[in-house]
């Protein structure tokens, strides 16, 4: 059986859309709709093509006034919930329609957005009318990010996220995200956690593109409480990653004193599919207890001969004072579509708290 996402669009999952989309429409052919979806374009489609493609066939069986099938979707998802469908990422073909259909009718379309963002997210949706409606959205999202519902909370958040994944950027954002930070202002100690990791994944996206303003962000709300605490710093991975010397001192991450004892790679020559084995030794050379963020580097071979740095957390630990810490790991080299490697030398380090120690080379063949 197929593990892909993609084949969640099976013939059990449109049996249980269409008899829900039945009890909205009786006049449904529930077999010419299967026959609609099931072309040669859908199963030649990736996940985003397949939902997009449903979406399609779906504005065929709606009302041609788009408010009224807005009305529609929202009595379906009400049906699939009476049925027992919980919370379900695969319906975010419905959101998907409200996008495709619905940019001329703002009203209509973020009041059906709200209503079903609880039960399928619709934080991709929302983003053609960020771009379509910049100050009319962002008063929309301002009164979201106050709603007493949490996923409406989080879409006000990860809709306008500068780099959100899957979807389609904003490039004005991240130009100048400053629109959204009085709603992550709003948001940052929400009692919710998953509003939180919306903010947190918020500042992260600013932080690639403004890393000044993600920096500020950080400084003023540490230290208020432990779940917001909890926002700056995995908002702030990509600038520790980076080993930013101010989000270092921050979070009390001082390389001095740390001292790499022993370095070793077991095998020097590794293949795709392979793992590469190495293991470090390290000490507090110093009197107290530190935090040490424990780290490895990549140095990716590129195709025009330079290389590129890849930055690998291992552990964020307290140390105690004069301890000796022995490290053991293995990075497995595996195909993946975000990156090509290319057989030569590469390189391993070793990063404590930002710094980077000994480097030892590797051949790896693709």
């Amino acid at each position: 059986m197929s593990t892909a996402l993609k084949d969640r669009y099976n013939a059990q999952f449109f049996d249980t859309f269409c008899q829900a989309l039945e009890l909205v429409n009786p006049r449904l052919e529930t077999d010419q709709f299967r026959n609609d979806v099931f072309t040669t374009a859908f199963h030649e489609a990736e996940l985003k093509g397949r939902m997009s493609h449903i979406s399609t066939v779906l504005h065929t069986y709606l009302s041609e006034d788009f408010k009224t099938a807005c009305q529609e979707i929202i009595d379906t998802v009400n049906a699939l919930k009476g049925l027992g469908v919980g919370e379900n990422f695969e319906y975010m073909f419905l959101p998907d329609y409200v996008a495709k259909y619905g940019l001329h009718d703002l009203d209509v379309s973020v009041n059906t957005l709200a209503a079903i963002t609880a039960f399928t997210s619709a934080e991709l949706a929302v983003r053609p009318f960020i771009l379509k409606y910049p100050e009319k959205m962002i008063r929309q999202m301002t009164q979201w990010s106050k709603h007493k519902d949490p996923k409406v909370r989080r879409l006000a958040s990860e809709g306008g996220r500068p780099r959100l994944p899957w979807a389609m950027a904003l490039p004005p954002f991240k130009v100048d995200p400053s629109p959204m930070l009085p709603i992550l202002e709003t948001l940052k100690n929400d009692p919710d956690m998953w509003v939180r990791r919306s903010v947190a994944n918020h500042v992260n996206d600013i932080s690639k593109d403004n890393p000044d303003i993600a920096k500020d962000l950080a400084l003023r709300w540490m230290g208020h409480s432990k779940n917001q605490d909890a926002v700056v710093k995995h908002g702030c991975r990509s600038l520790l990653k980076a080993a930013d010397p101010d989000i270092l001192k921050l979070f009390g991450l001082d390389s001095s004193g740390l001292e790499l004892l022993h370095f070793n790679v077991s095998n020097d020559h590794v293949k795709m599919g392979q793992r590469l084995h190495f293991d470090f030794k390290f000490a507090n050379e110093t009197n107290n207890p530190r935090t040490v963020r424990i780290e490895y580097n990549i140095h990716l071979l590129k195709k025009n001969g330079s290389s590129s740095e890849k930055i690998f957390k291992i552990s964020e630990r307290m140390i105690q004072a004069n301890e000796v810490v022995l490290i053991e790991k293995s990075h497995h080299f595996k195909p993946i579509s975000t990156r090509v490697y290319y057989s030569g030398l590469h390189k391993v380090s070793v990063v404590l708290n930002g710094k980077p120690f000994e480097t030892i080379d590797f051949q790896l063949e693709t």
